[in-house]
């Protein structure tokens, strides 16, 4: 059945398996990675993913009109405990899973839904202050986790050479440019540059496991913005997402951590290092509609906190100016300033789900658009790959079997570059 894998294909030790589940995200420059509209030239290793040709589907111009709705998910029933029973303690990155598991999107594209709310970046490059800047930064790393709020699905593993462009010049001001550039390690590299000032680059390596009653995913590595004008280059790091309830129950998704800003050159004159923070508290069963907080500080060099950050990781963002009120920086002072509602500013609140969310995977507006055909991609791009196609389609066994051969044609490819190597180390 294409829907299971086989007692081989559960291995821990199987290096063969070419699918991972997270990237580690290298950061490359937009104007070095080669790839324009009108033509290609990715990389040697694009050709892992060249479609078979009763694989290509019609193209449509998608780019002046974007898709509301892709067809619903269909009801497929898959006994999960039997999967998963074999990855307790394990990294999931070397488990193949069936498509049932998945969403119609590939972890390119989900990379590339942190710009949905990229207006936050686009406000903050008009900052003359770079302690305002930073708060519509915070801001803007908070709302990429909004679209996890009911993603319980994972996105299909990129192949090596597998790239993902989103041109939104016109409507938006950004592009990004999503590739595959690496299986051992697995890697890939993310760029967006908008013409409203700023440049966006990330650099992550993540890994899960399953620990019997929920699922960790463990992002490391930084993500980076600098913004034109100023030069102000801000650094920060993901939290951990945990998905509870795996076997019994209702899934829900819970963000733990701190997320730590610091910021490279500021706009004093001395390029002192700024440190600032968010914490997403750690959640219990029991107090599931407060898990979901957000608390943050924005400081000066000198440790001074001039402004609180207030809200939930998947409705809103406040943010509150503190004005000292008990002699010192005491968090008697700060805490009046949190019920001052003429020092509060709303830094971001979350778009409504469209209608029917719900049968689409809960996939947001612009989740929505990031699949449809479009005219003028790299022939390696993330919507032609057809596993992810037919599965969009509703067609998940052929989707299961389309995944398995592609799973085999990059093992094939890896062998034998492996053994070109080899060969070429033996020859001097």
């Amino acid at each position: 059945d294409p829907c299971c894998p086989t007692k081989g294909d559960l291995s821990d030790e199987d290096d063969d398996n070419e699918f991972f589940d997270a990237p580690e995200i290298i950061i490359a420059p937009l104007e070095s990675m080669g790839h324009k509209r009108t033509g290609s030239n990715i990389s040697g290793t694009s050709s892992d993913i060249s479609l078979d040709e009763q694989y290509k589907h019609q193209v449509e111009d998608t780019k002046k009109e974007k898709r509301t709705r892709i067809p619903y998910k269909p009801n497929y029933s898959l006994n999960l405990w039997s999967i998963m029973k074999n990855c307790i303690g394990k990294e999931l990155s070397k488990i193949p899973m069936p498509v049932n598991f998945n969403e119609p999107l590939s972890m390119l594209q989900r990379l590339t839904e942190d710009l949905e709310y990229h207006e936050l970046l686009d406000r903050a490059a008009k900052c003359e202050s770079s302690l305002e800047q930073l708060c519509y930064v915070a801001a803007f790393t908070v709302s990429s986790y909004s679209t996890t709020v009911f993603r319980t699905s994972k996105p299909f593993n990129p192949l090596l050479g597998e790239t993902f462009e989103l041109d939104r010049l016109e409507e938006n001001g950004y592009r990004s440019l999503c590739e595959q550039v690496s299986h051992h390690p697995p890697a890939a590299a993310h760029h967006a540059d908008s013409k409203h000032g700023w440049t966006l680059r990330q650099e992550i390596k993540i890994t899960s496991k399953f620990r019997g009653k929920y699922l960790s995913i463990m992002p490391l590595g930084t993500i980076h913005c600098v913004f034109h004008s100023s030069g102000n280059h801000y650094t920060w790091k993901k939290v951990t997402t945990t998905v509870h309830n795996i076997i019994v129950g209702k899934l829900w998704i819970d963000q733990v951590g701190r997320s730590l800003f610091v910021a490279v050159r500021s706009c004093g004159s001395r390029g002192d290092v700024d440190p600032s923070g968010l914490w997403i508290p750690r959640s219990c069963g029991s107090c599931r509609p407060l898990s979901r907080q957000v608390t943050g500080e924005v400081m000066d060099p000198t440790g001074k906190v001039h402004f609180v950050l207030l809200g939930t990781w998947d409705e809103k963002m406040d943010c509150y100016k503190v004005t000292q009120s008990s002699g010192d920086n005491g968090a008697e002072g700060r805490q009046r300033t949190h019920e001052s509602e003429e020092n509060r500013l709303l830094l971001w609140k979350r778009n409504p789900l469209p209608k029917y969310a719900e049968n689409m995977y809960y996939f947001s507006e612009l989740a929505l658009t990031l699949n449809a055909p479009e005219s003028g991609t790299a022939p390696t791009d993330s919507r032609l790959r057809p596993d992810q196609r037919l599965m969009e389609n509703g067609r998940w066994d052929e989707a299961n079997a389309e995944k398995q051969r592609l799973e085999e044609k990059q093992r094939i490819s890896r062998k034998r570059r492996e053994a070109e190597a080899a060969r070429a180390t033996e020859d001097g």
